[in-house]
């Protein structure tokens, strides 16, 4: 479940927003024996083995690596009023600052014909992770996928882990409307990532 902390009409302390919203910590030295085979192989032999890895990993093995259209749009479709309300807030909030922070294209001119001209052009494809193991991370999707959808990225594709309670989809808070979404356990996974949400802007 998405565990919800209000702290609306306070000022926390530092130790207390760390006691409140704990971080965790991994030390990347320890899980590079680990890491280093799993990205050859799936290097190697793709979503066969990243879906190989994930069932390993995550205890299931999605039925396919892209979210079906019909699954993200009766996700949306049942999610409580109240979460697709606060989901569609929150859009709204970091879609107006990231939609200000955009820079705009400039000319200048040195000499009579002579002119520097700089312009800002996005990316055309990017891929986004989501994390989702052991908890529900809908804000991580809102604040990867608004920004590079008002950078003017033309194509999203948001991988997250797959849960065995949901079939082998990820869990079923994850807003995004996107086009395309991972389903692979391992590297590009989780079938429901951009459930949730679909279509809110």
């Amino acid at each position: 479940m998405l565990n919800v902390v209000d702290l609306r009409g306070r000022t926390a302390s530092i130790s207390e927003l760390r006691r409140t919203l704990p971080r965790g910590g991994t030390d990347v030295d320890s899980v590079l024996p680990v890491v280093e085979p799993l990205v050859r192989e799936v290097r190697g032999r793709g979503a066969e083995a990243a879906l190989e890895y994930g069932e390993k990993f995550d205890g299931v093995q999605p039925a396919s690596i892209r979210v079906p259209a019909d699954v993200i749009e009766q996700a949306a479709r049942e999610l409580d009023p109240k979460v697709t309300e606060a989901l569609r807030e929150s859009i709204a909030r970091v879609r107006a600052v990231h939609a200000a922070q955009k820079p705009a294209g400039h000319t200048v001119e040195l000499a009579a014909g002579g002119t520097v001209t700089e312009k800002f052009i996005p990316v055309e494809r990017v891929g986004l992770y989501v994390p989702g193991g052991n908890a529900v991370y809908p804000s991580s999707v809102i604040m990867n996928v608004v920004p590079a959808q008002e950078a003017g990225v033309s194509s999203l594709v948001v991988a997250s882990p797959p849960q065995a309670q949901f079939g082998g989809l990820a869990a079923p808070h994850h807003p995004g409307g996107l086009p395309a979404a991972g389903g692979a356990g391992g590297v590009g996974r989780g079938r429901r990532a951009g459930r949730g949400a679909a279509g809110l802007r």
